[in-house]
């Protein structure tokens, strides 16, 4: 709990100065369309307050922290406050990246355990040898890759599924379900593709690991089929390090995946964040890294807690 909590005061230590950093005058972005003078222009840094010292923007900015107030967006200003605007955006990406958890761990977990229990086999060397050829091929190249093949259409594969975007505008109603079905595949099975390997890769590597085990070799001796011991003995031990794993991407569905939501313009957390941080949206970028951070901080705090529930070995 303590380290939770110091994790949760750097994060809001480094989310403030990590964003001033960025190139940009957040005043000129935002009037850069339009004939402003320079005296405008100082009135409205002065308005954001952005013409005082640092460390009086420092000390306004823990101030709105300790009401849990994370200011108001410059791009939206006027209108909803960050707060408000992160919770309009967690729907579609708890949609998107929820979806793409569920599948990858399911696929990633069934195949890491069927590969790790027949070791060296042909399957084990196919289904090793796509998941790393995956996990090391850059998402958003992925998709692009995607988007030509299944949505542009390339020589005799017909333009499938949709580009991008959630939803089609002229939609509504019961209409809407299979419209936004569509609209996921693309970039659900983009995701997938990449984080399922990597439950793949870690739960094999997790059952290899107790191949060898002592109690393994008693079970076998006692005159258990394989598939018993396997399914009895070997699997819930080789599932642990599923349980981080899962954890954290639980904490990603709230943080999103920016390429992905970039590439495919879904309405989300990431593709808000990737927005707010052309401006830059200070206000904005500031809130939706302390949410970020404070998903995934909670989500490894979660799995400490449920982690000797599930293995007696850690509470001793």
């Amino acid at each position: 709990m303590l380290g939770a909590f110091i994790s949760l005061l750097a994060v809001a230590f480094i989310g403030f100065f990590l964003f001033r950093v960025l190139p940009g005058d957040p005043v000129r972005a935002m009037t850069q369309d339009r004939k402003v003078s320079l005296e405008q222009l100082e009135a409205l840094r002065e308005q954001l307050g952005l013409d005082e010292p640092l460390w009086r923007q420092f000390l306004d900015y823990l101030g709105q922290l300790a009401t849990l107030d994370l200011g108001t967006s410059y791009q939206y200003r006027g209108a909803e406050s960050v707060a408000g605007l992160i919770a309009e955006k967690v729907g579609p990406t708890v949609l998107l990246v929820g979806t793409a958890t569920v599948i990858s761990a399911v696929l990633g977990t069934w195949l890491g355990v069927r590969t790790g229990w027949r070791h060296g086999s042909t399957s084990d060397r196919v289904n090793t040898g796509i998941a790393l050829t995956l996990w090391s091929v850059p998402t958003f190249w992925l998709g692009l890759m995607m988007i030509i093949l299944f949505a542009a259409g390339a020589g005799p594969i017909p333009d499938i599924f949709p580009a991008g975007g959630m939803r089609d505008p002229d939609v509504t109603g019961w209409a809407l379900v299979p419209n936004v079905a569509a609209h996921l595949v693309l970039p659900v099975i983009t995701l997938v593709a990449v984080v399922y390997a990597q439950y793949l890769l870690v739960i094999r590597s997790s059952v290899l690991d107790e191949m060898g085990s002592d109690y393994l070799v008693t079970a076998r001796a006692k005159g258990l089929r394989d598939a018993v011991v396997r399914r009895r003995h070997a699997v819930p031990n080789a599932l642990l390090p599923a349980v981080t794993m899962i954890a954290i991407d639980l904490g990603g569905i709230v943080a999103g995946t920016i390429l992905v939501e970039t590439v495919f313009s879904w309405p989300g957390l990431g593709y808000m964040f990737y927005e707010a941080l052309k401006v830059p949206d200070l206000p904005l970028v500031q809130g939706m890294f302390i949410f970020f951070s404070a998903a995934v901080i909670l989500m490894n705090l979660l799995a400490d807690l449920v982690y000797p529930l599930l293995d007696p070995r850690v509470r001793r």
